[in-house]
Parts: structure tokens; C-alpha cells; sequence
């Protein structure tokens, strides 16, 4: 890229810089870096102060060609530089100086709102408070004093941790409070600043939390700072890995019968046969001989040590398979 944009600025200078533009804005969306850095992107690349608000979405970002956030908001100048989120709408993104715009100013509009669309359309409705100070506060490429500052107009005290939902939402959280109803990972409490690695680890929870029906059973609420190793795998298992034979064998198992899924976590969650048991409501030598079929499904024995290790490995597995 460095050398294309070098060729191309020694035979077309704006050619050059609009490429430039592209490159840096591709890596903030790939960095699924938050408002802030997008704005401040504009305004740097620009020379010019830049701004990005949305009344709506409570969206109020404001960064000088230094890349120092402002707090000041006056009225855009009809005559400034603009883009809206969609054909037709209002403005949202402004460099705050007069038109027209040349090749690059153009092209920095143009990458800088379909940027900051992406990053609204992820948090708009899915955050408690305001989406753009809870995208800025988990913002790890935000500066420090960005995230301070945002973490004090939300009203966040000194620590907090963060909640990943399904569905993307996210919920910053001080009492420790957990919604009742849907798929939760719990991020560590830690110090304000610090909450975009509570984020990051709220999101490989989830991964982990299940949907609690006959396919997907489990804990439908799980903690990051109880996960230990097992956080380790959830890097391991994406979108396009193929499942091992284990998690393959599991779901063969599971489609024998609508109880082998639930048995097989409750088994292995378990300190005792007759613990499971009680949990299940069923007799102890009921579950022994629903034990024994289902080892024959697997091909594996689950009873002794090694074979229960390898259950509640292929268990976390498959569950990180079903939540990519």
C-alpha cells in the first residue's frame, strides 16, 4: 500500500492522498475502532476541526486538526463541509470549514460517515446510556483521558464491569446486577480505563453461555473470571473451524435422544453420580444406565477422570461452535 500510494502521488498528488484516506479508514473498521478515533481520523487528515452529531442516536464527537477532543459545540455553519448517514438525510459528519470540496476532503467524508455508520449501526439501542459514550468507554484505541471523560458522563464510579448480550447489546454494570432472561458473559469488575479488556472478556463468556434449551443446555449466565483455561479455547474456534471428532460425536449422541444433551452437562457439572442425579430428578441407577448408553454413543467412557475431562472439553467446544 505504501508503495502504490507513493506512485501514485508522485504522478497525481490528490490520487495519492484519497488512497491514503482509504487505507487509514479501512483500518480503523477493521480495528472496529470506536466514534472518536473515526472523527478524530477526519479531522487530522483533514486540517481541519471535525465533528460528527446525531440528535437521535445522542451522538455528540467533536476533535480538532491536533486530534484533541473538544467539549464546545456551537451550530454548524451552513456553509461547512457535510455528509449525512443516508442518501437524503440530514448531516451528521461536518469539517468544520466552507466549501467546496476538493478530491480528498471528499473522500475523508465519504469513508469517515460510512465508518461511523457501522459503529452506530452495532450500538444504536443495544447500550445502557448514551451508545457513543459507552462505544468510547470500551474503546481500547481511545485515549485515556477520552475514556475518563466518558466514563464520567455516564456516571460510572471508580470500577464496573461490563455485560455482553446476545444479540451484540452490551450493558456497562457497578452493582453487579445480570438481566434474568437471555444469554449473559459477565465481564471481571476492574477500574473504569480498564473496561475494554472487561468487554473483550464479557464477549468470550458469552461464547460460553447457552441458550438452556435440549440442544443447547448449560448455564445461561457465565463469568469470565471462572472461565480460567477454558478462555484459552474460545480463540481456537471461529466462524470456519471444523469441529473435532469429540463435538461430532456429541451431536450424534444428541440426536439419539432429546435427554443425552442435558444429562451429559449436568453429569459433567457435577460432583457425584447421585448429585446429577438429584439435579435431574431421576434414580441414580436410572442415570447409570442412561450413563452406559450414551458411553456406547460417544465411544468413549465419561466415568472415570480422563473420560470426564474429555467430555467437558468436547461440552465447551461444541458450545463455542453453536456462539461463533
Amino acid at each position: 500500500m505504501k508503495d502504490l500510494v507513493g506512485r501514485l502521488s508522485a504522478l497525481d498528488p490528490d490520487a495519492g492522498a484519497a488512497v491514503k484516506v482509504i487505507a487509514y479508514f479501512d483500518q480503523l473498521v477493521e480495528g472496529r475502532s470506536g466514534l472518536e478515533p473515526i472523527v478524530r481520523g477526519a479531522a487530522v487528515l483533514s486540517g481541519c476541526t471535525a465533528r460528527l452529531v446525531d440528535d437521535e442516536r445522542h451522538v455528540r464527537v467533536r476533535v480538532d486538526p491536533e486530534g484533541r477532543a473538544l467539549d464546545e459545540f456551537g451550530p454548524p455553519e451552513p456553509e461547512w463541509l457535510s455528509a449525512a448517514l443516508m442518501p437524503g438525510g440530514p448531516p451528521v459528519l461536518w469539517l468544520e470549514r466552507p466549501g467546496p470540496a476538493g478530491p480528498v476532503d471528499a473522500m475523508v467524508l465519504e469513508r469517515a460517515v460510512s465508518a461511523a455508520r457501522g459503529v452506530l449501526d452495532r450500538t444504536r439501542g443495544r447500550a445502557s446510556g448514551d451508545p457513543a459514550l459507552v462505544e468510547v468507554v470500551l474503546d481500547a484505541s481511545a485515549e485515556e483521558p477520552a475514556r475518563a471523560r466518558a466514563g464520567r458522563r455516564l456516571g460510572l464510579p471508580d470500577t464496573a464491569r461490563v455485560l455482553a448480550l446476545d444479540g451484540g447489546s452490551v450493558r456497562i454494570e457497578a452493582t453487579g446486577a445480570v438481566p434474568e432472561r437471555g444469554r449473559v458473559g459477565v465481564g471481571p469488575l476492574v477500574p473504569v480505563l480498564e473496561l475494554p479488556s472487561s468487554w473483550e472478556a464479557a464477549q468470550t463468556a458469552l461464547r460460553f453461555a447457552a441458550d438452556g434449551t435440549e440442544q443447547d443446555p448449560g448455564p445461561r449466565v457465565v463469568r469470565a473470571d471462572e472461565l480460567g483455561g477454558l478462555a484459552v479455547l474460545a480463540a481456537s474456534v471461529g466462524p470456519g473451524t471444523k469441529p473435532v471428532a469429540d463435538v461430532l460425536a456429541l451431536d450424534r449422541a444428541g440426536s439419539a435422544a432429546p435427554w443425552v444433551l442435558g444429562t451429559l452437562v449436568t453429569f459433567a457439572s457435577s460432583p457425584s453420580l447421585r448429585t446429577a442425579a438429584t439435579a435431574l430428578v431421576v434414580h441414580h441407577s436410572t442415570l447409570q444406565d442412561r450413563i452406559a448408553h450414551v458411553e456406547q454413543l460417544l465411544g468413549w467412557p465419561v466415568r472415570d477422570p480422563l473420560g470426564r475431562l474429555r467430555l467437558q472439553l468436547a461440552l465447551a467446544l461444541r458450545r463455542l461452535h453453536l456462539h461463533p
